[in-house]
């Protein structure tokens, strides 16, 4: 088969001349051996290893040497804000830039099986797709209950507890040969053949025939489409000689066996790098389960952190419950400490974070990047038992989302204007961001907006006044002030009021300032330096922070603490492998979370459960502090 880039991509002297032009540190053994790699393969890399800086690299390079017009470089991640830091990291260069367009691919897992294999599936049954989203799905399907065909399983899922579950999320499942109709855990209550299952079933497809999706369809539509024309997954094959896929820990089971039929029985080369160790999402959390097929026996590792130092770095080998690691630090000096404290004392844990954290990380460092609280509950619930959850220490807690440059509505225009002015095809960056519109708008229907191909084109109509709308946004995002955005934004609403009732969420309107030229990637701080952010563990997956305390919450089955589990796992040296499987989960939040800081780590766990494993960690550096004696 004819090559699709120079022999000589990976070449030393190449790979030299592009780390110096990109700033990056010298390169170890490990970091060599991959990037050198055109080979299928799977990469462990520990937190803070510049995973998705030698992948930026990696592209850059290949990019560089990619000669075919045709074939293109596949790299597909779990998130967009995976798929973004990626999508960054190769815009720095010309070169790299090339792969934002045809033939190659930067994507979620979702976005590739919607454009090559679901939206085709649906499209060759002359379905026009008008929504693929849980939510939506969810009001139609509501909706279309409360017609009269439907009251057997009205009648049902009325008598039963959350039991208009069953309907709004109701799901295809590829099984059989056939598309089944089942629930979002793939059992339904009742029997296919029941009443109430043939009214499911009726809803769910006259659902699909107006084309309104649950995201899970996508990936059973295209396992049909992949069974009845074999030669889809070729074609895709073809097109896509060499496939990335990044941060594969959070890869579901179902989406493992999509890629799988497409990749495993083909010529591709396929390269998944990620760190079993922070799986988790989904399925992919369940120590054991599918995602434990990654890394395969044998595939290399990227033990050294940038990230942290030392004592950090064995914090986080303690705690690595999927599979053992010995992660060695490389950054800088850090510290570990333990808050201890009781129901008279919680409130003074946060304040005292912000403290140390500003005695022990120089101000600059607080600057850019600075302290967080994380917990991996927000609120408490009927239980009686404490803490449970971020808003036991911080009373006036209220979840608030924390976007990123491209999760804003903003940063979609920004990110489809910079496409607009570097790529050939001007129509792919009007439909990128017009599909951001689309996910950013609600419509009391639940229909949801149409595609852009159905607007119309008359400056006279509504839809050439949306078209006039989006052009006048792809040449001025980056000029935006606060104020032009906003007047952007209302007309932006009106139009879409009058196109088919759809109006714009208020939290994507938001106006975010553009990312300074070179500064490094993260969300611009909304506090003072000294000032922590409290959020989710979840939210938190792939930051990095000066400083970070993790707050000691209840685990998911209501019987164990999250934070005394961990420190009793690294004050007895048990084996992690060996722990409940609840333990493990809840285990593995915390080693998330104790991974994202470079200077201070700080647990805060309660006294009377967790002093003497506290203070059984003296004797390695700890500082412990217990908040009941002051």
């Amino acid at each position: 088969m004819t090559r699709t880039y120079l022999p000589d991509a990976f070449a030393t002297d190449k790979v030299e001349a592009m780390v110096k032009l990109l700033g990056l540190d010298p390169l170890d053994a490990e970091q060599w051996d991959f990037l050198q790699s055109e080979s299928t393969q799977d990469l462990q890399a520990a937190p803070g290893s510049g995973k998705t800086t030698l992948i930026g690299l990696k592209l850059a390079l290949m990019a560089d040497a990619w000669t075919s017009p045709t074939r293109g470089v596949c790299v597909l991640s779990h998130t967009n804000t995976a798929k973004n830091e990626i999508a960054d990291r190769v815009g720095l260069l010309a070169a790299g830039r090339s792969l934002l367009r045809y033939p190659h691919f930067i994507g979620t897992i979702q976005s590739f099986v919607h454009t090559f294999l679901g939206l085709p599936a649906v499209r060759a049954r002359k379905v026009e797709v008008r929504s693929i989203d849980d939510a939506a799905f969810e009001t139609a399907a509501f909706r279309l209950l409360q017609r009269p065909e439907y009251s057997t399983l009205r009648n049902y899922v009325e008598r039963q507890h959350h039991g208009t579950g069953i309907v709004t999320g109701a799901t295809f499942n590829y099984r059989d040969g056939e598309l089944a109709v089942t629930g979002v855990a793939r059992d339904l209550p009742f029997g296919a053949q029941s009443s109430s299952g043939k009214q499911l079933d009726h809803l769910k497809r006259t659902l699909a025939r107006r084309g309104i999706f649950r995201f899970q369809d996508m990936y059973a539509i295209a396992q049909e489409y992949l069974a009845r024309h074999p030669g889809i997954a070729a074609a895709v094959t073809t097109r896509f000689p060499f496939v990335l896929l990044d941060e594969t820990q959070d890869t579901s089971a179902t989406q493992h066996e999509l890629l799988d039929l497409v990749f495993a029985s083909s010529s591709a080369v396929v390269q998944r790098v990620g760190d079993t160790n922070q799986g988790i999402y989904s399925d992919a959390a369940s120590v054991g389960g599918p995602a434990s097929l990654f890394p395969l026996p044998g595939a290399p590792e990227l033990p050294v952190s940038r990230r942290f130092g030392p004592q950090i770095a064995a914090v986080a080998s303690r705690l690595a419950v999927r599979r053992p690691q010995q992660v060695r630090g490389a950054g800088p000096d850090g510290q570990v400490a333990v808050l201890l404290f009781d129901e008279t004392t919680v409130s003074d844990v946060v304040p005292t974070f912000e403290r140390m954290a500003a005695v022990t990380v120089p101000e600059d460092v607080l600057v850019r990047r600075p302290p967080r609280v994380l917990g991996a509950r927000q609120n408490a619930k009927t239980s009686p038992v404490y803490p449970q959850s971020i808003s036991c220490y911080l009373p006036g807690y209220t979840p608030t989302s924390r976007p990123t440059a491209h999760r804003t509505l903003i940063g979609a225009a920004r990110a489809a204007s910079a496409r607009w002015r570097t790529g050939p095809d001007s129509h792919e960056a009007a439909t990128e961001l017009w599909n951001a519109v689309r996910a950013s708008a609600s419509s009391p229907t639940g229909d949801g907006l149409p595609t852009l191909g159905r607007l119309e084109r008359s400056a006279a109509t509504t839809g050439g006044r949306v078209r006039i709308l989006l052009r006048e946004l792809l040449l001025s995002a980056d000029g935006f002030d606060e104020a032009s955005w906003g007047e952007a934004t209302e007309q932006l609403a009106v139009q879409l009021k009058l196109l088919n009732g759809c109006q714009l969420r208020q939290a994507e309107m938001e106006f975010t300032p553009a990312a300074t030229a070179g500064a490094a990637p993260g969300p611009v701080p909304a506090v003072p330096a000294a000032r922590a952010v409290p959020g989710t563990i979840q939210s938190a997956k792939g930051e990095t922070h000066a400083a970070t305390l993790i707050l000691e919450c209840l685990e998911k089955t209501g019987k164990k603490f999250d934070v005394t589990e961990a420190l009793r796992m690294i004050a007895e040296g048990s084996d992690p492998l060996r722990e409940l499987k609840s333990v493990q989960a809840a285990v593995q939040l915390v080693f998330v979370g104790a991974t994202r800081p470079t200077h201070l780590l700080v647990l805060a766990a309660h006294r009377d459960r967790s002093k003497e494993y506290a203070d059984a960690m003296t004797g390695a550096g700890w500082d412990i502090r217990d908040l009941t004696e002051h």
